[in-house]
């Protein structure tokens, strides 16, 4: 009898055993599938006082509440060079950049003679604005006055960086010679300008810009905007058709009495071209239908259209966006 309870116990004992094993396993197989499941994706914007990393920020919100699955983030980056280069190192997932640094990139010129990045287009966003930032009292009327100045032409591993040099180059001012040249994010070069350390500086982005939106507003200093839209035809000559002429419109800052003519150039959210076409797909759509709330976070999202997508990059677009497009009845290459 003492056998038998004995055998009942050790058999009760291993179905015991065998069960918690069990139940561990199938513990750990559902720990597996949902990290399988959560996928994780990272946008690379620019600096805290421009408007990439907002809207990045806001696109994150919106993929990571609309896609099942999947964990969106914003990173701060020097922007568009770096956020290619990113990508191409597989760093990145998503990347916001300039039209032309992305024709660089692809092309595997300027800032990107170490190598080529396969980038595609996902979306054209809006046209940045190029904006020449002094304020009164700088002796800066006009573009040819930047020579002899102290200037901030955007920080390492920008977009500005880019098209700051092309101006400088268009309008006859050599950028190593002709002035004192700091290479400072928006953030830090409003600073700067407000610390009297720099006279102007150069910058590209969406309007308004926060940091300058702050520049404006600091008290015993009024901002002002220089003209320039008449170095595009130079600069569309040497680099091709990249660039068109816009108008920042009178009170995009308080205390800017009067419209200036600049230099526009597209912004672009591009990927790598190994990301899946299900997920390009999902992102684009993700992101088109959810504009109102791009539009919460900064006004330039209102500038997103189906009817600017195509003709504003100059790179192939993804054959996910290209899908997603095309049930729009727009055709992008």
């Amino acid at each position: 009898m003492f056998n038998t309870v004995f055998k009942g116990q050790k058999e009760g004992a291993e179905m015991k055993a065998k069960f918690s094993k069990l139940l561990l396993a199938g513990l750990f197989s559902t720990v597996a599938v949902g990290a399988v499941a959560q996928q994780m994706l990272s946008i690379g914007t620019g600096g805290t006082g421009g408007v990439y990393y907002p809207l990045g920020g806001g696109m994150a919100n919106i993929l990571s509440n609309n896609v099942a699955g999947l964990q969106a983030t914003a990173e701060v980056t020097g922007a568009s060079v770096d956020n290619l280069k990113f990508i191409r190192q597989g760093k990145m997932d998503i990347g916001f950049t300039m039209a032309d640094t992305a024709w660089d990139a692809y092309q595997g010129q300027g800032k990107f003679t170490d190598g080529k990045v396969n980038a595609r287009t996902i979306m054209a966003l809006y046209a940045n604005d190029a904006q020449i930032v002094t304020v009164e009292g700088s002796g800066i009327e006009k573009l040819s006055d930047l020579k002899g100045k102290r200037i901030s032409t955007g920080s390492p591993g920008s977009g500005t960086e880019v098209v700051a040099f092309r101006i400088l180059e268009a309008a006859g001012i050599d950028k190593d010679k002709d002035i004192t040249r700091e290479r400072l994010s928006v953030a830090e070069s409003v600073n700067a300008i407000k610390d009297r350390k720099i006279d102007a500086m150069i910058w590209i982005g969406g309007i308004p810009t926060a940091a300058l939106t702050d520049l404006a507003a600091t008290p015993g200093l009024k901002i002002k905007l220089i003209d320039h839209a008449d170095v595009v035809e130079a600069m569309n000559k040497k680099y091709g058709p990249l660039y068109t002429k816009g108008t920042i419109p009178a009170k995009a800052y308080t205390g800017q009495d009067k419209a200036v003519t600049n230099l526009q150039v597209w912004n672009l959210l591009v990927v790598d071209a190994k990301m899946s076409d299900e997920m390009a797909y999902k992102v684009t759509k993700t992101l088109m239908e959810n504009q109102a709330e791009l539009v919460k976070v900064h006004k330039e999202a209102m500038n997103i259209s189906l009817k600017t997508q195509g003709a504003a990059s100059p790179i192939p677009y993804h054959p996910g966006a290209q899908k997603y497009f095309k049930e729009k009845g727009v055709s992008v290459q």
